[in-house]
């Protein structure tokens, strides 16, 4: 099916936004708090259940809960090491990325201060012909960014003529690289793919870089479809190294968002990284990334919660997005030594220039202690001051890394520890090292605050955006009892009235992600190349590990529901359902659950509305839909157009861009 942008934006405005206005989409989800708590009719309790633990129902998910008992699927998303997920495992293993360490992965792909090593002779390339050969890549670009600094200054201090604006020459050169590396990529298609990457290793940086450059879209898969995972790398480390780290993380989220039969764990695991947010776009955190996901936050998303806070303000991933490893205690040896530097410098001016100490760690850093407590643990109101934001400060110093930039790992540093005694929320810290960020850890863990923080914010991504005191608190109770014991917590949750009342059935908006995922899902399409979803994703507003600030993205629906983010959707939706979703394959006959479509346009949307949705379907929903269904103004053909089999995509995208689909 065909939309032309201008019909399509307005017949979706104007017609389906109309069962699906901003603010009639977020009503769904306002709980009565002060109506009775009632009992959820039985033939939703699957469907509720996959919703609200998984990413969304798959073609027959339904079914095979209520087969097994919705409790005893529920006990058995609490425990993931029981299921079997090899077939995640299958699809991940072409990401070499995710199995490396953080060190492996800066000497694979390597960053630009690996590079500028090598230039200034303080490292030796590597003698692995594979690896030398990225690494001669980025060292020529290096030298080619130095060259156009240099010619820059040069040229504004002699000419006129605007900085970056190439000359005639050089762009009857570029035009002369672009069709020899065309040339270049047809001859190698002719041969197998050993022999094509090792043509490629063979030849100068600068070919390289034009090869690369010139490899895009459908030219650059056809290029690499029969190439080995680590050929792929190597090939797309010539050109960018730091961007296969990030795809492939990008890539191994969507996937296993998708496709992992743990799905409460991937659910649980997304939340906590939403807690203890890090941005990728912060410079070394681009590496550090892979690591805190598979080794911090995974491990311990069902765990205790002091476990997870540890491995987080331990993490070098948070250290340096906060800063904390750059914090120096104001009267540590580092800071003394540092006020004697200055007073030497002082005392040394008047026998000449004095170069500029480059030593970042001057001083206190406040960011991570005052994140911890307000985002962490305690939230805003959670009953501390400055007073302690500056001792928790005091208390972590010391808590650096080794070399972040190169793969360096957690380490305590004496030298820039703040000595003496510290308060904490009124309790007293005696000098201890680096046990005195673990004390402070461990109180704020099994504040009240903290407890109550944490469970509204697990009711608020399960129950409601504005969950029932009453469920908090006792989620609360079991919080402190159990010793932060998430798994504990989330089946205090899981069996509550509140959960299962009527008023909390597809009541929370879906974030993008959730979204874009469901949708996936219930569609049965099979993803061969994630990126263009998570393109998809930064469209709609929601770039995964794209959060700069560390609040993390919001859950509730008031960020997400507005006109212009519900078109995005539904232009998704029909993208999807059309096939026009490049990287995404989508059979039309498992969208219809494994069966052939009716005959009838009108019959298909009724088995359409079961298979998506579950049946699901207000009036208002399914008469609209209908509606469109003759309506040419949608389609260049109707999508009930007699001499052609029913539009099964059409008619499904107009579904999973309805209200229903979007509440989960």
């Amino acid at each position: 099916m065909r939309f032309a942008p201008r019909q399509l934006g307005v017949a979706i405005t104007l017609s389906l936004l109309g069962f699906g206005l901003p603010a009639q989409l977020a009503q769904g989800n306002k709980d009565k708090h002060d109506s009775p708590v009632t009992e959820m009719e039985e033939q939703k309790r699957a469907p509720h259940a996959l919703n609200r633990l998984t990413f969304g129902p798959r073609p027959g998910d339904i079914d095979r809960v209520i087969a097994m008992g919705v409790d005893k699927w529920i006990d058995q998303q609490l425990h993931p090491d029981k299921i079997d997920d090899q077939a995640l495992d299958a699809r991940l293993a072409a990401f070499r990325t995710l199995r490396m360490s953080t060190r492996e992965i800066v000497e694979n792909f390597p960053p630009e201060p690996v590079i500028r090593a090598i230039a200034e002779g303080k490292q030796s390339l590597p003698s692995d012909p594979t690896r030398r050969a990225i690494y001669q890549a980025q060292l020529e670009r290096y030298q080619e960014k130095l060259d156009r600094k240099q010619a820059t200054a040069n040229t504004e201090s002699t000419t006129t003529m605007q900085p970056g604006v190439m000359s005639d020459d050089d762009r009857a050169r570029r035009h002369e690289d672009r069709i020899s590396a065309d040339q270049t990529i047809q001859e190698l298609l002719d041969v197998p793919a050993d022999q094509r990457m090792r043509t490629i290793l063979k030849m100068s940086p600068d070919e390289e870089r034009v090869l690369s450059a010139s490899l895009k879209g459908d030219k650059r898969d056809q290029f690499i479809a029969d190439m080995s995972p680590q050929q792929r790398e190597t090939l797309m480390a010539l050109n960018n190294p730091q961007q296969v780290v990030v795809d492939e993380l990008v890539q191994s989220k969507l996937l296993r968002a998708t496709y992992s039969e743990r799905q409460l764990l991937e659910v649980m695991s997304d939340f906590w990284f939403n807690h203890f947010n890090v941005f990728i776009g912060k410079d070394a955190d681009r590496y550090l990334l892979t690591s805190y996901e598979r080794d911090v936050i995974r491990p311990h998303a069902l765990g205790k919660f002091e476990d997870l806070l540890v491995a987080t303000a331990q993490s070098p991933a948070m250290m340096f997005y906060l800063d904390n490893w750059m914090s120096v205690g104001p009267n540590s040896d580092v800071a003394n030594g540092i006020r004697n530097h200055n007073d030497w410098r002082r005392r040394a001016r008047s026998a000449g220039p004095v170069r500029q100490a480059k030593g970042k760690r001057s001083g206190l850093n406040e960011n991570y202690g005052r994140e911890l407590m307000e985002l962490h643990t305690l939230g805003v109101n959670g009953g501390y001051t400055q007073r302690d934001v500056t001792e928790v400060a005091r208390v972590l110093s010391g808590w650096t890394l080794k070399k972040p930039k190169e793969g360096g790992g957690f380490t305590f540093d004496e030298r820039m520890h703040e000595p003496g005694d510290k308060m904490v929320l009124g309790r007293r810290i005696k000098p201890k090292g680096e046990k005195e960020g673990l004390e402070v850890l461990h109180i704020l863990a099994h504040q009240p605050s903290t407890a109550k923080f944490v469970c509204t914010k697990l009711a608020m991504r399960f129950v409601s955006d504005d969950p029932p005191p009453a469920l908090v608190n006792r989620m609360s109770q079991t919080f402190l009892k159990k010793d932060g014991d998430i798994r504990e917590v989330l089946k205090t949750m899981l069996h509550s009235p509140e959960f299962w009342s009527p008023n909390a059935y597809r009541a929370k908006v879906k974030t993008p992600l959730e979204f874009v995922v469901s949708a996936v899902r219930v569609s049965g399409a099979d993803i061969s190349d994630a990126m263009p979803l998570a393109r998809q994703l930064q469209n709609l507003g929601m770039p995964l590990y794209g959060m700069q600030p560390p609040t993390g993205y919001s859950m509730k629906a008031d960020a997400w529901v507005n006109s212009s983010a519900l078109l995005g959707r539904m232009n998704f939706a029909l993208a999807l359902t059309a096939g026009k979703m490049k990287g995404v394959q989508l059979d039309s006959l498992r969208v219809m659950g494994g069966s052939a479509a009716p005959t009838d346009s009108h019959q298909t949307l009724v088995v359409l509305e079961n298979d998506l949705l579950a049946g699901d379907v207000s009036k208002q929903t399914h008469d609209t839909i209908a509606a469109q269904i003759n309506d040419p103004k949608i389609s260049p053909r109707r999508l009930d157009d007699p001499a052609r089999p029913p539009n099964v995509g059409g008619i499904a995208g107009l579904l999973l861009g309805s209200p229903e689909f979007q509440r989960r």
